[in-house]
């Protein structure tokens, strides 16, 4: 079984991707930054951390997943020396949880205001 889930991003419109599918028992999601209606919302690394993260819950929760489902994770900054901050953002979503992780030392986005982006795989037991 195959599933795609969509937000109506202009940017998912515009680039031809689903924002997230599910295949089977297995949600992957596509890197997802701060964006919010009005533009980028945060202007550090934790706080878009913090509101992906939001979103992502928001993603998983239509998909009929939930954070606890996410087994991997990956974080990807356009500045590696700030990885304390999205870190910190992202333990306390995952602290409990667990998933593997990686940091990612990424160029610049397509917007330059846009510093975080985050990768999620959720998978329900069989």
């Amino acid at each position: 079984m195959r599933k795609t889930f969509g937000t109506g991003s202009v940017w998912e419109q515009t680039l031809g991707y689903s924002r997230a599918v599910q295949v089977d028992n297995t949600l992957f999601i596509s890197a997802t930054a701060a964006s919010g209606p009005d533009g980028i919302v945060g202007n550090d690394f934790y706080s878009q951390t913090k509101y992906i993260l939001e979103k992502l819950e928001a993603v998983l929760a239509d998909a009929g997943f939930s954070y606890e489902d996410v087994v991997q994770s990956k974080l990807y900054l356009t500045d590696i020396s700030k990885w304390e901050d999205a870190g910190r953002a992202h333990g306390e979503v995952f602290g409990e949880i667990g998933p593997t992780l990686s940091l990612v030392h990424v160029l610049p986005f397509l917007d330059p205001e846009m510093l975080v982006e985050i990768e999620l795989v959720a998978q329900k037991s069989a």
